[in-house]
């Protein structure tokens, strides 16, 4: 699972910025869609403090921009719940807390969503990371490496000790830990779950071909070419593993999510080795036989998560996943350099 500091208190995050390694991976849209459609209109902006776009096909170009008004008030609204940089967010303040009264409905709903996962994936999704998060991060910021780092003072197995999304108790009325030393990260899911709330909200507005790219991507209907729909979808291209630029594929994303995970994506160390992806079994950043992954699914959220899952628990273990959703599948680069697809069931 990923995480982020809370707080400048815990680390500098100036400095960890400066040794994280941070390299493109994911979907690519060709931008010569948006060249050749007078009616497309492109929104960009911040999300979760991630660069996001949105490609509208509509008519009106005044209305776009209007519904654009409408995605950042949703945007900025979902931050006040999930985001680790806010100090009133929901989130920060569970983290700060133990506990949090009348949460929204997104974070009971999301919080429900992260359970699923966890549960297909024996555990692999773990939101209560964050405090592992926090410690790998504050080595990194003073230079050292994570294993063996702890050995003779038993911190790491203290925070290992208080994690496990079993100890979080969450329902309509409450959301809190049973034990000390919690925390949340939704890193691993909430940008999936933004995108797919924005993508409603597009949809509920009478929008039917567009593409939402929240750092997880949902595209809905088809693309315009020289400002006729076309009917295959969205072509994208995964890349999901940014060392592996030569593993990638082209697909056409119709009424679907994606989602890309990468062990090296974004590392703790300057040699790029430590993955900020951790197994909250051992403590350590992720080792497995998978590299990166680009899940699609209905759900960008489900995308998101087990993405991320995926790097945790293996090609095996990824497998099992997709075996319970339909209409899922996987783009996988394994550690031996090959790649390939795994599929979910078929509806």
């Amino acid at each position: 699972m990923t995480g982020e500091p809370a707080s400048a208190g815990r680390m500098n995050r100036r400095r960890f910025i400066k040794i994280c390694a941070v390299v493109s991976a994911g979907t690519i849209l060709p931008s010569t869609i948006a060249r050749s459609a007078p009616d497309l209109h492109r929104w960009k902006g911040i999300a979760l403090g991630a660069r996001a776009e949105i490609n509208l096909v509509h008519e009106d170009r005044a209305k776009a921009l209007d519904l654009f008004r409408l995605v950042e008030a949703e945007i900025r609204r979902l931050e006040q719940v999930f985001s680790l940089y806010r100090q009133d967010s929901e989130l920060v303040r569970l983290n700060s807390n133990g506990r949090l009264q009348a949460p929204s409905l997104d974070m009971v709903t999301l919080l429900g969503q992260a359970h699923r996962i966890h549960t297909l994936t024996g555990g692999a999704f773990e939101p209560t990371v964050q405090p592992l998060w926090a410690y790998h991060a504050e080595l990194a910021a003073h230079g050292a490496m994570p294993e063996g780092a702890e050995a003779e003072n038993g911190r790491l197995q203290t925070i290992l000790n208080n994690i496990g999304f079993q100890h979080v108790n969450y329902e309509p009325g409450i959301v809190e830990f049973r034990r000390k030393g919690m925390a949340l990260t939704l890193n691993g899911i909430a940008q999936g779950y933004i995108t797919d709330k924005v993508t409603a909200l597009l949809r509920s507005r009478g929008c039917r071909d567009l593409v939402v790219d929240l750092g997880e991507i949902s595209a809905t209907g088809h693309a315009r070419t020289e400002g006729a729909p076309a009917r295959n979808g969205w072509p994208l291209t995964l890349r999901p593993d940014p060392a592996r630029p030569s593993a990638q594929v082209k697909v056409a994303l119709v009424d679907a999510s994606v989602a890309s995970s990468a062990r090296t994506g974004t590392t703790f160390d300057e040699t790029g080795r430590s993955s900020h992806i951790l197994d909250a079994r051992t403590g350590l950043p992720v080792k497995s036989d998978l590299e990166a992954a680009s899940v699609i699914a209905r759900s960008a959220a489900f995308a998101d998560g087990l993405s991320t899952a995926a790097l945790v628990c293996g090609e095996q273990g990824l497998a099992d996943a997709l075996g319970h959703v339909q209409e899922a599948k996987a783009f996988v680069v394994r550690s031996t350099g090959t790649a390939g697809w795994l599929n979910g069931r078929s509806s």
